[in-house]
């Protein structure tokens, strides 16, 4: 039975998961960071208005606190922004410049006859018998 449990927690999948959570939990902090540190006080310099939690409404003594959803919005919509533009837009860029691979040379070339597919270093065509230069 331990043998067992060594080998689930040696296989590939569960190593590269636990580097994976624990790389996400770094990076959640550095987003953190950029979002609260940097994003939400331009915001705050722009609109004037650094804090929506005091905003709120009572109805039949039940106090609504419609301004913590602002901020939760706000924070999310900016986290969102930040990952898209700094992460999400930058690998898709590597990613398709890795994947860019220039065209493979010409194998065949078309009879100019019956225009069919040949190869390159064919004298005659196979299928309509022509002489090709």
């Amino acid at each position: 039975m331990l043998r067992e449990f060594k080998q689930f927690l040696l296989r590939g999948n569960v190593v590269d998961l636990a580097v994976g959570v624990v790389v996400g939990a770094a990076f959640t902090a550095v987003v953190t960071a950029l979002v609260s540190g940097l994003l939400t006080p331009l915001i705050a310099a722009i609109v004037k208005v650094p804090d929506f939690s005091e905003l709120s409404f009572t109805i039949n003594e039940s106090q609504f606190l419609y301004g913590n959803f602002i901020n939760a919005l706000i924070s999310f919509l900016l986290s969102a922004t930040a990952i898209f533009f700094f992460v999400v837009k930058p690998m898709n860029m590597l990613v398709s410049a890795a994947r860019k691979q220039p065209p493979a040379d010409p194998t065949t070339k078309k009879c100019g006859e019956c225009l069919s597919q040949i190869p390159l270093a064919a004298t005659r065509c196979a299928f309509c018998t022509q002489p090709v230069a």
